[in-house]
C-alpha cells in the first residue's frame, strides 16, 4: 500500500509542473483508509475529529451550480478549505469545511449551529431570502462529503427498493396549485410556502477496530463506512432554546416579508454513530453504487453492440476473402491491354485513387488533432479501468485526460505532417502552427465563452482568472511546443509512397445511384457506430448533468473498443463499395463517414435535453448546449480519425498487390 502511494504522490508530483497542486491524500481515497478513535493519537495514527466539507450544490432544473456560502447557509473556516486539482476547477466543485462540529463516538440530540435573520425591506436582507426561496424553488441539492465518502439521503421508490442518492435538497416549495407533498415528510403540504431544510440528522456507520485487522485499535475506534442525512425543517419558536424534537416545520411564505417583519432561521444538527462490523472499509461504496442502475442494462448494451460487430465482421469478411480476392487473382491473372478495358470496378481508378483531396491542409489538421483525441481517451479509459480515475478520487478523470492532451501534441504533429506531406503540401510552417492552433483553439473558444456566462452568473463553474492563464500555459507551453516537434520529426522523413501512380489527368466519375452518392453514404455511415454507444450514451449524461454517479469505466472502456472495430468496418466497406462505383473521391468521405456519428450523438444529446430535462433558463439552455458542442467536436475528431485510418490503411493494402503497368 505504502508503494501504491508513493507511485501516485509521484504522478501528482508531475502534475504539478503544470500547476495543477496536490493537496492532502483527501484527493485519494482507498489508498491509506483514515483511522478514528475516541481521543487522537499524538502520533498520528488515528484523529477523533471528523471534518465535514461542503461542496457545490447543484440541480436537475439548471446547469448553474453555486457555492455553499451562496445561499447563505451558516459557513465554516473557509480559509482552511483544501485545495482542489485542476480537474475539480474546470468541473466547478468548490469544496470547503463545513460549521458542523464532529468527534467521533460523540453522538449530538440537538446543536446549534447559527442563526440567520432577515428584515423585511432592507435591500440586503431582501436579496439573501429571494436567493435562498429561489434555490429551493429549483431544487437546488446539498452536496456534503465525510472521510472522502458522499453524505447520502436514502429514501424508499415505489418498487419496494431503496435509493441513495450522493446529494439531498436544501428545502421544498409545495406550488399554490399542486396537491403533492414534499419528497422529505408529507406533512410539509401547505401550498405556496417555502419548506427549508434547517435541520439534518446525521447517522454515521462505523467498523471498529480488531485485533485481526489492519486497523489496531482493539475495539477503541475503528473507521467510517457510511454516513447518512435525514434533513428537516423544524419551527424553532424559542431561538434561546432550540428543540430538535419538535414536528413543527418552518414554512416560509411565497411572497416577500413586510417592512420592518422580522425572520429567524436556526439551523440545527445531530448526530449518531452506529457500529456494524459486517461491512469492511473496502466495501463501503457498495451501497452506494448498487443502487445506481444495473450491470444488466449495460450487458444488453454490450450484446447489442457485438451483434453489429459480429454483422460487420461477416460483411468484412466476405469482402476480403471472396470479392477481393477473386478480382485481384483475376486482375493479376491478365495478359492483353484490351482484357483490362473490359473489366470495371475498383481497380479501373487506381491511377485517381491517391490523388490529393481538397482543402488537404484541413483534412491533415483535423486527422492529427483526432489521433490526440483518440489516444488521450483510450488512456484515460485504461487507468479509469485500473482504479486510478474512480469517483472517490475527485477531478482526477478531468485532470488525466487534459494532461494526456497537453503531452500528446508530439503524435498530433507528426500525423499531420506525414499526411500533409503525403498530399504534396509545402506550406509547413502553416501546417504545425495550424495543427497546434485550430482544434484546441475552437475548444477554448466556446469554453471561454460558456466561463463568461458563470461569472455573469456569479457561478461556481466559473473558472478562475489564474486557471484560465495555468490552462493558456499548457497549451503554448506545453502542448504547442510538442506538436512542434512531432512536425518536425514528421516533415524529415520521406514522403508516403503510394503502391500505385496518379494519372494527371483526373478521370471522370460516372453517374451514382442514391446510394453511392456522398451525402447519402456519409448518413448511413454514422448509424451503426451510434447504435453501439447510444446506451452507454444515456449513462453518461446521465452523470454529466443528472448528478448520478459514473463508475462503470470496465463497460465504457469495451465500448470504447467495439466503436473503434464498428467505425473502421463501416468505412472500409461504403469505401470500397464507391470504389467499385469507380468513384475515387475516398479521402475526406472516408473521415466524414465515421465522423458522422457525432451528428447522431448531438441528435441524441437534444432528445436527451427535451425529455429528461427540465431546464428553462436561458443561461442555462445556452451552456448544455456550449457544452455539448464541445463534446460533438471532439467525438468528431476522434470517430472521423478512425474511420479514415482504417480506410487508408484498406485502400493501401488492395492496391499494393494489383499489378498495375
Amino acid at each position: 500500500m505504502k508503494d501504491i502511494d508513493v507511485n501516485v504522490r509521484a504522478f501528482f508530483g508531475l502534475v504539478l509542473l503544470f500547476n495543477v497542486k496536490y493537496a492532502w491524500p483527501f484527493y485519494l481515497p482507498g489508498l491509506a483508509p483514515v483511522n478514528y478513535c475516541i481521543k487522537a493519537d499524538v502520533s498520528g495514527a488515528c484523529k477523533s475529529e471528523i471534518v465535514l466539507y461542503v461542496n457545490r450544490l447543484n440541480t436537475e432544473e439548471s446547469v448553474i451550480p453555486y457555492e455553499y456560502h451562496h445561499f447563505d447557509f451558516c459557513t465554516g473556516n473557509e480559509m482552511n478549505s483544501p485545495v482542489e486539482n485542476l480537474g475539480q476547477v474546470v468541473f466547478g466543485e468548490r469544496i470547503r469545511p463545513g460549521p458542523y462540529n464532529i468527534e467521533f463516538l460523540k453522538n449530538v440530540k440537538c446543536a446549534l449551529v447559527c442563526f440567520k435573520n432577515y428584515t423585511g425591506g432592507e435591500m440586503e436582507s431582501d436579496r439573501r431570502i429571494m436567493t435562498l426561496k429561489k434555490g429551493i424553488s429549483l431544487n437546488y441539492q446539498h452536496h456534503w462529503i465525510v472521510d472522502n465518502m458522499p453524505v447520502t439521503w436514502c429514501y424508499p421508490l415505489d418498487n419496494d427498493k431503496q435509493y441513495c442518492s450522493t446529494g439531498f435538497p436544501m428545502g421544498c416549495f409545495v406550488q399554490p396549485d399542486s396537491d403533492e407533498a414534499c419528497l422529505v415528510n408529507p406533512n410539509y403540504n401547505r401550498q405556496g410556502f417555502y419548506y427549508i431544510f434547517n435541520h439534518v440528522d446525521l447517522q454515521i456507520t462505523y467498523h471498529s477496530g480488531h485485533p485481526d485487522d489492519s486497523v489496531g485499535l482493539h475495539g477503541n475506534g475503528g473507521r467510517i463506512i457510511s454516513v447518512k442525512v435525514k434533513p428537516r425543517s423544524i419551527n424553532h419558536l424559542d431561538n434561546s432554546k432550540i428543540d430538535c424534537v419538535n414536528t413543527d416545520p418552518l414554512a416560509i411564505r411565497s411572497n416577500s416579508l413586510n417592512r420592518g417583519e422580522h425572520l429567524s432561521i436556526a439551523y440545527t444538527y445531530s448526530v449518531e454513530f452506529i457500529m456494524d462490523n459486517s461491512v469492511k472499509w473496502s466495501s463501503r461504496w457498495d451501497y452506494i453504487l448498487e443502487s445506481m442502475p444495473h450491470t444488466n442494462i449495460q450487458w444488453f448494451s454490450i450484446l447489442n453492440s457485438l451483434i453489429i460487430v459480429l454483422f460487420l465482421s461477416g460483411m468484412v469478411a466476405m469482402i476480403m476473402l471472396r470479392t477481393l480476392h477473386k478480382d485481384i487473382a483475376r486482375y493479376n491473372q491478365m495478359d492483353s491491354g484490351e482484357d483490362a478495358q473490359e473489366e470495371f470496378g475498383w481497380k479501373l481508378v487506381h491511377g485517381d485513387v491517391f490523388r490529393p483531396p481538397r482543402k488537404g491542409m484541413l483534412l491533415s489538421i483535423f486527422l492529427g488533432s483526432g489521433v490526440q483525441v483518440t489516444f488521450m481517451t483510450l488512456i484515460t479509459l485504461a487507468f479509469a479501468c485500473l482504479g486510478f480515475l474512480s469517483p472517490a478520487n475527485r477531478g482526477a478523470l478531468m485532470t488525466c485526460a487534459m494532461v494526456l492532451f497537453v503531452s500528446l501534441g508530439t503524435p498530433a504533429g507528426y500525423v499531420s505532417a506525414r499526411i500533409y506531406k503525403s498530399f504534396g503540401g509545402v506550406k509547413w510552417k502553416s501546417n504545425v502552427i495550424l495543427t497546434s492552433v485550430v482544434c484546441p483553439g475552437i475548444v477554448f473558444g466556446l469554453f471561454f465563452v460558456m466561463n463568461l456566462v458563470l461569472w455573469h452568473e456569479s457561478s461556481s463553474g466559473a473558472v478562475p482568472f489564474s486557471t484560465l492563464i495555468a490552462l493558456l500555459g499548457l497549451w503554448f507551453g506545453v502542448s504547442v511546443p510538442l506538436t512542434f516537434v512531432g512536425a518536425y520529426l514528421g516533415f524529415r522523413k520521406r514522403a508516403l509512397e503510394h503502391p500505385v501512380r496518379t494519372n494527371q489527368i483526373p478521370r471522370q466519375i460516372p453517374d451514382q445511384s442514391i446510394y453511392t452518392q456522398p451525402i447519402p453514404g456519409i448518413i448511413m455511415g454514422g448509424v451503426l457506430p451510434f447504435g453501439c454507444i447510444f446506451i452507454q450514451l444515456f449513462f453518461i449524461l446521465s452523470s454529466l448533468w443528472s448528478n448520478q454517479m459514473y463508475y462503470m469505466f470496465g463497460f465504457l472502456f469495451l465500448v470504447f473498443l467495439i466503436l473503434i472495430i464498428t467505425c473502421s468496418e463501416t468505412t472500409v466497406l461504403l469505401c470500397y463499395f464507391h470504389l467499385c462505383a469507380e468513384d475515387y473521391h475516398w479521402w475526406w468521405r472516408s473521415f466524414l463517414t465515421s465522423g458522422f456519428t457525432a451528428v447522431y450523438l448531438f441528435i441524441y444529446c437534444c432528445h436527451y435535453f427535451f425529455t429528461k430535462l427540465s431546464i428553462k433558463d436561458g443561461a442555462s439552455v445556452f451552456l448544455y448546449f456550449g457544452y455539448t458542442c464541445i463534446m460533438v467536436f471532439l467525438f468528431f475528431l476522434l470517430t472521423g480519425t478512425i474511420g479514415f485510418m482504417a480506410c487508408f490503411f484498406f485502400i493501401r493494402k488492395i492496391y499494393s498487390v494489383v499489378k498495375v503497368d
